[in-house]
């Protein structure tokens, strides 16, 4: 049986009862295999690239030279992250004739420097400006659960989540600006990590909005996204797991927001909420003030929305018509935004940073779900334009909440075996990547999924 967990790739090759060739060898079957999702994954497949990667990985192992535990382990990369010699299109059309990168990301050399195997560059929304992961230039990737009714993956790392849910890939490099590792890993039933910003290098990568994007991982474990991160960050090894969550402190934010859960998401909300209770964690309601306030603070328009028109205005005034229309009008609304508006939004966030670090102080984790719904069917929201726009509002509004306070976050899945996936969200303050990756890890052994 092949391995799934980066742990236990790394285990099987040091034992040497599998090879990194055999493992890419897998990934690329599943990505070429027609009845699969590969061909909506993947933008560009390094097939030839990852054989010989892997087959110089195998070499290093069997002389005791390879660069890390990791060397040799399979992996997806998101269309918006500069390979050298290629160009950087980021799931559009409309860059596909811009010129090559010239050097790889500082993430990407990072990556291979430890020996991890890109097998691919992964579809995503364009421009990574949607939490749906709906893409009418390279088709949409089907959400791992009910593909006979496809559903959407969840955005804007649509590709990287499907690559790992997939066997594609053991983890898939994504973007989160205001939820795009989580919100797919929600709503694809596997764990995304968006550490805090000034952690990993943004570099090579094409901007959504330089003030909130963040790189970080999707993989089936917690763990999977930990090892990577540390990759990502240029930091030490992961640390070990809490041996528990007994005495850890839970937020759960008080306000409306509970109020349009689908109660799908709502029962295994509270079940979540009733294992850490029965494992001695406590768990507390309360009112945070400044999470409330991040909607007040972007009420005439948000820093994606400005940062966004910034960048693309050129671009619009070129070919806008090729853009897909739903990510052209969301990137037009920084149009209207007057330089006040920005001044006031920075303002805004610089305040509610400071204020909300005596509330990231005061607990472990604040908690909530990462998403209020599970995945809906693609077909429903290309039908329905207004439809697909409250749902990529419903989708977004928790995670972006964090990018905004510049803290760090990860889902966990907490649904039942069988049902659609449902994302726990675990966030905490800036800087505390590496004691909320141990809890996020414990509370996973905690729930079992």
């Amino acid at each position: 049986m092949s391995p799934t967990t980066i742990a236990a790739a790394s285990a099987a090759l040091d034992a040497g009862t599998t090879t990194s060739r055999a493992l890419v060898e897998d990934c690329l079957e599943r990505i070429s295999d027609p009845a699969g999702e590969g061909a909506r994954v993947f933008l560009r497949v390094y097939a030839t690239e990852a054989r010989a990667q892997a087959d110089a990985m195998d070499g290093l192992r069997r002389v005791g030279r390879a660069p890390g535990p990791l060397a040799g382990i399979p992996i997806s990369l998101k269309d918006l992250l500069d390979v050298a010699g290629e160009t950087t299109a980021a799931a559009s059309v409309v860059l596909a004739d811009a010129p090559p990168a010239i050097g790889h990301a500082p993430v990407v050399a990072r990556l291979l420097a430890a020996g991890l195997v890109p097998v691919g560059r992964t579809n995503m929304t364009e421009f990574a400006y949607s939490g749906l992961g709906l893409n009418p230039h390279h088709g949409t990737p089907a959400n791992p659960f009910d593909r006979a009714r496809p559903r959407i993956p969840g955005g804007s790392s649509s590709g990287a989540a499907v690559s790992v849910t997939d066997g594609m890939a053991f983890v898939g490099i994504g973007t989160d600006t205001g939820g795009s590792c989580r919100i797919p890993a929600a709503l694809c039933g596997i764990v995304g990590f968006k550490p805090t910003q000034r952690r990993v290098p943004l570099a090579g990568a094409l901007p959504l909005s330089p003030s909130l994007d963040s790189i970080g991982p999707l993989g089936r474990t917690v763990a999977c996204c930990a090892a990577v991160d540390a990759v990502l960050a240029g930091a030490p090894p992961p640390p070990s797991p809490l041996d528990s969550v007994a005495g850890r402190r839970f937020v759960v934010p008080s306000g409306g927001w509970r109020n349009g859960l689908e109660p799908a998401v709502e029962a295994a909300f509270a079940a979540a909420l009733a294992r850490l209770r029965g494992a001695g964690a406590l768990v507390e309601g309360r009112a945070i003030r400044q999470l409330a306030a991040v909607n007040e603070a972007n009420a005439r328009g948000t820093l994606a929305n400005a940062e966004a028109w910034v960048w693309h205005e050129t671009l619009l005034a070129r070919a806008g018509e090729r853009y897909d229309p739903f990510v052209r009008s969301r990137i037009e609304r920084g149009s209207t935004m007057t330089a006040a508006d920005i001044v006031q939004v920075l303002d805004a966030r610089r305040r509610l940073i400071g204020e909300m670090a005596a509330g990231w102080a005061d607990c472990d984790a604040v908690v909530m779900p990462t998403c209020p719904l599970t995945a809906p069917p693609i077909a429903a929201l290309l039908a329905d334009p207004a439809l697909a726009s409250q749902v990529n509002f419903a989708v977004l509004s928790a995670p972006s909440a964090i990018n905004f306070l510049d803290g760090c976050s990860i889902s966990l899945p907490c649904h039942e075996p069988g049902a659609a996936p449902v994302g726990l969200m675990l966030s905490a303050g800036p800087m505390g990547d590496a004691n909320l990756l141990r809890l996020a890890a414990a509370v996973e052994a905690l729930l079992g999924r």
